[in-house]
């Protein structure tokens, strides 16, 4: 069952690409290779268009929503999601601290949580319901619920100011549930045991119990394969609202980092649905689980930076935009004689060029407005 959303058109222009590569290497006779910001800068000017791209207004968004698989009790005792959420409100974790110090504008949203949540002006209430439901026994989420969730994610993307979107979702059972969709999308190339295995923090004893647990609900909803449908077999309602603000983001030709596994479920199922978002998706990641990692490989992607932290998802988003903004900024504020402002290589014109150029318009419009 096919989910809305917006079109989303490939970044891949041969002429734009050779141009914005020719720049690079004018950049590196006077400064020196600068590795890995360069194929980063080269993406930013593909997705934009543009031999100046220029990001603006970085946002954050982390979805927050509660799994019914965890009565199964396939987790050992943690902080449930709603104090997860309330340490992130009040600054007492590092992801809000680094966002504030870094510029870009945190979004919480519940998208599911069980408990009910104080209003707080960096809180978006979003809730579909209270918690999804335990996919070992039935399907997580209706269809019904399912789309909602999609066109929530897509109303609050589409709301937000900039150009830049970082996606991560948080709650309790929520690597759990997006292992499981990540695996049944993945085509047999990745298993549950591959996504799960963690021998330095998990007992093998644990890892049992889980695999158990999770590969009953894979067997209860073994007939299900389309995007959608897996989506609510098996994921939550913060899964299914960053499938809605990735379709969004890609197709006003936005960069977009994913961050942790349940952001990487929803890149897989909105990959299904139009398979041009992998055009605009940059990698990061706030923890060394083995999971992410073979979750990475699969996607043929490494994190924009690897700096061995264990901390909550969205953490190395925000740590990596100084860098994607540094990749923007090697092509639109190092001078070497160009005239100033947006640069549309008008021999290049395409369909690809077009529609960046009449976006970016459209979005300095309505951030101006």
């Amino acid at each position: 069952m096919s989910a809305p959303h917006s079109p989303v058109t490939p970044t891949a222009h041969a002429g734009l690409e050779r141009a914005l590569r020719e720049k690079l290497l004018r950049r590196s006779e006077t400064v020196g290779s600068l590795g890995e910001l360069e194929p980063l800068a080269v993406r930013l000017g593909l997705i934009q268009g543009n031999l100046k791209p220029r990001l603006e207004q970085p946002q954050i968004l982390v979805f927050a929503g509660d799994h019914g698989l965890v009565v199964d009790r396939i987790l050992p005792p943690t902080r449930s999601t709603a104090t997860q959420v309330r340490e992130l409100l009040t600054g007492r974790l590092p992801l809000p601290v680094f966002a504030r110090i870094q510029g870009v504008e945190l979004t919480l949203v519940d998208a599911g949580v069980a408990e009910a949540l104080q209003p707080h002006d960096g809180l978006m209430a979003r809730k579909i319901a209270h918690g999804t439901r335990n996919c070992r026994v039935n399907a997580a989420m209706s269809l019904v619920q399912a789309h909602a969730a999609i066109r929530a994610g897509m109303e609050i993307a589409d709301a937000l100011p900039g150009n830049f979107l970082a996606c991560a979702g948080v709650g309790e059972g929520s690597f759990e549930s997006a292992a499981l969709v990540i695996a049944r999308l993945a085509d047999r190339r990745l298993s549950l045991r591959q996504l799960l295995a963690t021998p330095t923090l998990l007992a093998q004893q644990d890892l049992s119990r889980q695999l158990v647990v999770l590969q009953g609900a894979q067997g209860r909803h073994r007939n299900v394969s389309d995007p959608v449908e897996v989506l609510a077999a098996f994921g939550g309602y913060e899964v299914a609202m960053m499938v809605g603000a990735m379709l969004v983001a890609a197709g006003k030709r936005h960069v977009i980092v994913v961050d942790g596994l349940p952001a990487c479920a929803a890149l897989m199922v909105a990959s299904r649905i139009a398979p041009a978002v992998m055009d605009y998706v940059a990698f990061s990641r706030s923890h060394p689980h083995p999971g992410l990692t073979a979750t990475l490989d699969l996607f043929d992607a490494t994190a924009l930076l690897e700096l061995g932290m264990s901390s909550t998802d969205g953490t190395g988003a925000v740590l990596a935009w100084p860098l994607v903004h540094a990749a923007a900024a090697l092509l639109t504020e190092v001078a070497e004689g160009e005239p100033a402002g947006e640069t549309y290589p008008a021999d290049l014109d395409g369909p690809a060029v077009s529609e960046a150029r009449v976006l970016s318009e459209a979005d300095a419009g309505r951030d101006a407005a």
